[in-house]
């Protein structure tokens, strides 16, 4: 539950960072940041200069980096899922499927959410990762983060597709899945469905070749309420 309350604050300020922060569901905008850096390559001086006393080593890049894969819109993304036929299925299927068709569920989830408890047998490539670098643009989404109270900001994680390769072959069964699970399917509110880590995941997989992707409608938090066999490495 303490996963899924972290999960609900990192989902919450979406809207509001996605400008800034692409790791929050991996959308941002290239031409608006609302944090002030008026002159990007003087700030990357300065800092510079002020945390190399401190030992630090800050890199100088002062912009952002092109728009990747996972940055794509979500109605492009929705509609390649929907073209490559990556199904959705509840809990209990996605149990089922895993027990006797052979089904590999992987976790997209942090390395330390997936510690806390997650689905017996599932194997864990995180999508996201903490943020590493120095750059201007990197302490400038720290600190949209932390404005949030947010104090281990995320972003994509760039070993995501070579991990998953070096694990499960591309011909591979895989449910993938996260804590909210997101979902394609078009409502009142949602008429394009919701965006999540696992269907952005499920994108870059069909994109990258595997051929046999399921999505988990509802996430880890269904499977955890539906009391489905959990371990845990803590």
């Amino acid at each position: 539950m303490a996963a899924f309350t972290s999960n609900a604050l990192h989902y919450s300020s979406t809207s509001t960072l996605k400008h800034l922060v692409p790791s929050l569901e991996g959308t941002r905008d290239h031409s608006s940041c609302w944090v002030g850096m008026r002159s990007q390559k003087s700030t990357g001086q300065r800092l510079q200069q002020q945390n190399t006393a401190r030992g630090l080593k800050i890199q100088s890049a002062a912009t952002k980096q092109a728009k990747s894969p996972a940055e794509e819109e979500w109605k492009i993304k929705r509609e390649t899922l929907l073209a490559k036929k990556v199904r959705s299925v509840e809990a209990k299927e996605a149990l089922r499927l895993q027990k006797e068709n052979k089904f590999v569920i992987l976790d997209v989830r942090p390395e330390a959410e997936f510690k806390e408890a997650h689905p017996q047998d599932a194997i864990n490539v995180q999508i996201y990762r903490l943020i590493k670098e120095w750059t201007a643009w990197d302490i400038a989404r720290r600190a949209a983060f932390a404005f949030f109270g947010i104090f281990a900001g995320t972003e994509e994680n760039p070993e995501f597709i070579q991990t998953v390769e070096a694990k499960l072959d591309k011909n591979a069964k895989i449910i993938v899945a996260c804590s909210s699970g997101g979902t394609m399917k078009p409502s009142q509110n949602l008429p394009e469905g919701q965006q999540s880590r696992s269907l952005i995941a499920a994108y870059l997989l069909v994109l990258d070749g595997f051929t046999n992707v399921y999505h988990l409608e509802g996430g880890l938090y269904a499977w955890f309420k539906e009391g489905l066999p959990t371990v845990s490495e803590e």
